[in-house]
């Protein structure tokens, strides 16, 4: 079996080529970026890709929408992606087109050898691994899309909401622009809106939070 990671961590990457080439799994590349990410699995052709989630420039979701897009452009290909959080949502992206190769194990589970490695023989035999607590996350979700954002990023949406720019609502948190804007890209990805040429992301954010607050009132 030959694999493809993609982890910004140097200690947890080189950690898990370790564990994998004890038991015989060859690294054929291992990146720090989605974008990395993609060129290696279309140089390599890897029988499974293990990415992290939340990855370099903007630590929200890079590891996962590369792991998507590697699976559009190869059907089928294997994947397990890692996360240090529990993100139900994201895990509903990734079985969106069928639970066939692929699993979302959180990083703790990694120091479980035997079960890490069961994963990894799982995943790429075409089987599934989805951790119990992502699972146990996607079973209580009611029907409010509002309910995979987290408080901070609620806080941020309804600010939104009142008509605030990325700069006002980051002085009235008193935290960074960048970190409205991760947070921003966050609450895009939970609510599934992608980029469109025809619809303002913004907007139709703004529009899910007022439906819902109209609803719980």
């Amino acid at each position: 079996m030959r694999v493809v990671i993609a982890e910004d961590s140097v200690l947890l990457r080189a950690g898990v080529q370790s564990l994998l080439a004890d038991v015989g799994i060859e690294t054929a590349a291992a990146v720090d970026n989605g974008e990395d990410l993609l060129v290696a699995i279309r140089e390599h052709h890897p029988d499974l890709v293990i990415a992290d989630v939340r990855m370099p420039p903007t630590f929200t979701d890079e590891g996962l929408r590369a792991a998507l897009a590697a699976r559009q452009e190869i059907p089928g290909l294997p994947v397990l992606v890692v996360s240090q959080y529990v993100e139900g949502s994201y895990a509903v992206d990734l079985i969106a087109e069928g639970t066939s190769g692929v699993g979302y194990l959180l990083k703790e589970r990694v120091a479980d050898v035997a079960d890490f490695l069961e994963a990894v023989r799982r995943v790429a035999g075409g089987g599934s691994a989805i951790d119990p607590d992502v699972v146990a996350q996607m079973l209580s979700r009611s029907r409010d899309p509002l309910d995979a954002l987290t408080a901070r990023e609620t806080e941020v949406l309804g600010l939104m909401a009142q008509g605030l720019s990325n700069a006002a609502i980051a002085k009235s948190l008193v935290v960074t622009q960048g970190a409205v804007e991760n947070h921003i890209s966050n609450i895009f990805a939970k609510l599934g809106l992608e980029a469109s040429r025809d619809e303002n992301r913004r907007i139709r954010a703004v529009l899910t939070y007022l439906d819902s607050t109209a609803v719980q009132t």
